[in-house]
Order: structure tokens, then sequence, then C-alpha cells
């Protein structure tokens, strides 16, 4: 990439937008998930009872659909942003580069 280009580049005022978006989105999503992340493993360390309690009759304990929901959540922030990302950054990098080049 040449350097008229990238100057241009950071100087569009909707690149800048995209990077504060993305920045702030990525942020968000990533204390979202260290907060689900290591809430569970705070649960583990300090509230094993909890964890080790029964769910109903069987033999399956709290810990077991609490260890998959952080699991499933993980796969579901991470499908919402690449949706959020494909539908909403990738138009505004089109942009971008139509009025960049």
């Amino acid at each position: 990439m040449n350097d008229d280009l990238v100057a241009r580049l950071k100087a569009n005022p909707r690149y800048h937008e995209l990077v504060q978006r993305r920045t702030r989105l990525g942020w968000v999503l990533t204390l979202i998930m260290l907060v689900i992340y290591y809430g569970y493993v705070l649960l583990i360390a300090f509230d094993k009872d909890l964890l080790a309690a029964k769910v109903g009759h069987g033999v399956m304990t709290w810990g077991m659909p609490i260890g998959l929901f952080v699991i499933v959540f993980t796969v579901v922030i991470t499908g919402l942003y690449v949706r959020h990302a494909n539908r909403t950054y990738d138009d505004l990098t089109e942009q971008i580069k139509r009025e960049v080049a």
C-alpha cells in the first residue's frame, strides 16, 4: 500500500467512524465475555456447593448447565458479532473503498 493511499484512508471520516465503532463494540463484547467467563470461574472457586447441587432427581448438577451456558454464550456472541459486522462494517468498508480509490 503506498503512502498516498494510506494518508487518504486515514483522512477519511468514515474510516475513523469504522474504527471507532468496531473498537467500541469489540470492547463491549470483550467485557461481557470476561464477566461471564470469570463469573463462572469465581463461582467454581467460591460456591462449589451451588455447582454441586443436583438438578432434579438425576445425576446432573448445576455446574453442567451453567458450564454449557458459558460455551453456548461464546458461540452466540461470536455469531452476533459476525452478523453485525457483515451488515454494518462491510457496507461502511465498501463506502470507504469507493471514496478513497
